[in-house]
């Protein structure tokens, strides 16, 4: 699925993005509205990982849907 996919059905994505990443809440996940840049920022402040390892593991959740 390509990043343009998940954007449009993003409101189908919360339940995927709440497994994947638990510490995210309702409301992040709102405002993150599909926007790959938001989430990968999101992840870096809520798990304190680098920017290339969100990219990474977003990349990889993007592959496996």
């Amino acid at each position: 699925m390509n990043w343009d996919q998940i954007a449009g059905n993003w409101k189908q994505m919360k339940g995927a993005i709440r497994t994947q990443w638990g510490k995210l809440t309702d409301d992040e996940i709102d405002q993150i509205e599909g926007d790959r840049e938001v989430l990968v920022g999101k992840l870096q402040e809520k798990y304190g990982m680098a920017r290339a390892e969100a990219e990474r593991q977003v990349d990889d959740w993007r592959d496996a849907s």
